[in-house]
């Protein structure tokens, strides 16, 4: 039910064959719903009523052939408003109506067509012009159903231009992925490789390592046998030098203190003692020896050459 100045209205009560006039209802909202139920009803007039706008569902009304919505406050029509095909008499007199949409170019039936009184753009203004006769308004359907169909075209070359530049743009981004991922594969290829090498030389290391191992214990394996078989002979020479060594340390030290002693004796004021005059007197000695051995030698040694 749709309602009229506040009272519930059946509209088959409104219904005259197949016109329906919900004309001068002061309705604010249009009932699609029961209208939809009317199929017959191929003539509406919903002129004189104080619609802003069209439901998105009016345009289910496919059955609509003449439709009235003059001297209403309508600002836009629904943009698939080119659904009504069968529409041929349209009336949009004396509403606030700028542009018509896109798909008003599929109403291919439409036959006259009234604008007049709109603040409509100033082209589809020129291109609708009057509709003061019969003649006019079928023009301005002529006109503006021509029109509409270039901005259609325009559109259509417009969206389809948006649609390849999208396009392209969704190949150049699916090439860049493509040129990111092989670049990290490669990263990924050549950080394995790295690692494998990495790997591969700390294998060969340990296996070097490990076999000169091998070899020196089979070395020192080998020579043990001929070790055992001398009787320990490194041990004998390592306790004679241990011995020989620790006699040249004493008899070094007992030079050294007869050196201290006979320069004791032979320059501090102890040389008149008895142990010093007799310190001195060997040393004297001594020095004679030792001279007389190298003259000996000096004599030797001339003869030789001689």
């Amino acid at each position: 039910m749709a309602k009229a100045g506040g009272k519930g209205v059946n509209l088959k009560d409104k219904l005259d064959g197949n016109e329906l006039d919900l004309s001068l209802s002061d309705l604010n909202e249009i009932p699609v719903k029961e209208l939809a139920a009317l199929p017959k009803a191929t003539i509406l007039d919903l002129s004189c009523n104080n619609f802003i706008s069209l439901p998105s569902d009016f345009c289910s009304l496919t059955h609509l052939v003449k439709l009235d919505l003059s001297k209403n406050q309508l600002q836009q029509l629904p943009s698939d408003f080119g659904r009504l095909v069968n529409l041929q008499h349209l009336d949009l007199l004396n509403n606030r109506l700028v542009m018509l949409p896109v798909s008003f170019a599929q109403l291919k039936n439409l036959k006259w067509l009234d604008l007049k009184d709109n603040p409509l753009d100033p082209t589809l203004a020129k291109v609708a012009g009057d509709c003061l006769d019969e003649k006019q308004c079928k023009q301005a359907a002529i006109r503006v159903l021509q029109h509409m169909k270039t901005l259609q075209s325009e559109h259509d070359r417009e969206r389809q231009r948006r649609l390849q530049a999208e396009r392209e743009m969704e190949k150049k981004r699916e090439a860049e992925q493509r040129a990111r991922e092989a670049q990290e594969r490669e990263l990924r290829r050549r950080e394995k490789a790295e690692e494998k090498e990495r790997r591969r030389r700390e294998y060969d290391a340990l296996r070097a390592a490990r076999q000169e191992l091998e070899t020196q214990t089979k070395k020192e394996s080998s020579e043990i046998p001929k070790l055992s078989s001398v009787s320990h002979p490194s041990q004998l020479p390592r306790h004679r030098r241990s011995w020989f060594q620790a006699l040249l340390k004493l008899l070094l030290l007992i030079f050294l203190c007869a050196l201290s002693t006979v320069a004791v004796c032979r320059v501090t004021e102890l040389q008149r003692q008895s142990l010093c005059i007799s310190v001195n007197a060997l040393y004297e000695d001594v020095v004679t020896a030792l001279q007389s051995h190298k003259i000996v030698q000096n004599v030797l040694h001339q003869n030789s050459q001689q």
